[in-house]
């Protein structure tokens, strides 16, 4: 299992929200660039990057810090929030990212995720799905769907979909631990995808117990709070998943 470090953008900044409130904000020190080097240094295979501006304007805002990140590393970064038609694609690829997250554009226009796969192919297109007691949540979490966590990934699947970020609200950013019943879940539901988890984790105890699960098509977790708050290293997360 793969550990994803985490930056999370907004106004320029490396940010990091509780439970996606934007009121409930810690700004960290080290620019979104410099933060990003500082994975790729610790052994990071990928990056998960976020722009929170853009999950609620509704199309890319960090683009500076999207170039500058690009530049900075050599390692692939992936990245979400506000990308809702392929123009929005192509200028995120352009920028170096290597795959693009659908979220509310996914659930909302299922057309346009077949649009995207058929475009740019299955490997740079993933879907990000954010449960809120099992509904898919839109907008940066702003809002909750009427749609079913579940079968918007049997949708998503059906169309050809082969790589899901699963984040349950409830535990991102809580220190709770991971989500273990509803990622095995997901992973059952859709095995011909590959699923990424993504909240709750608050050290190497925690990617222990997703390893654990043995699931093989959970490819990794994604990890930001623990990480720059000081309660783990990559390095641990790492050696808890079985990495090297």
């Amino acid at each position: 299992m793969l550990i994803f470090p985490a930056i999370d953008m907004r106004n320029g900044r490396c940010v990091r929200l509780f439970q996606g409130d934007y009121h409930q904000e810690t700004v960290y020190d080290a620019t979104p660039a410099a933060q990003a080097l500082v994975w790729q240094e610790a052994g990071a295979p990928l990056i998960h990057l976020v722009d929170l501006d853009g999950a609620r304007a509704g199309h890319p805002v960090n683009i500076d810090s999207i170039r500058a990140i690009c530049e900075k590393v050599t390692i692939p970064c992936e990245i979400g929030g506000g990308i809702r038609t392929e123009k929005d694609a192509e200028q995120m690829f352009s920028l170096g990212i290597s795959r693009v997250i659908l979220g509310t554009a996914a659930c909302e226009n299922p057309e346009l995720v077949r649009s995207f796969l058929s475009r740019f192919g299955a490997e740079r297109i993933v879907v990000g799905i954010d449960a809120r007691d099992g509904m898919a949540a839109l907008r940066g979490w702003l809002e909750t769907s009427r749609v079913k966590a579940a079968e918007l990934a049997r949708d998503m699947a059906a169309l050809g979909v082969k790589r899901i970020i699963f984040t349950d609200i409830a535990t991102d950013g809580a220190f709770t631990g991971p989500s273990l019943g509803p990622t095995s879940e997901l992973c059952r539901i859709v095995p011909e995808c590959s699923i990424i988890a993504s909240g709750g984790v608050s050290g190497a105890d925690d990617a222990a117990k997703l390893a654990a699960l043995k699931l093989p098509n959970l490819e990794g977790v994604i990890v930001g709070k623990a990480l720059y708050d000081g309660r783990t290293t990559y390095q641990e997360l790492a050696a808890a998943a079985g990495r090297p």
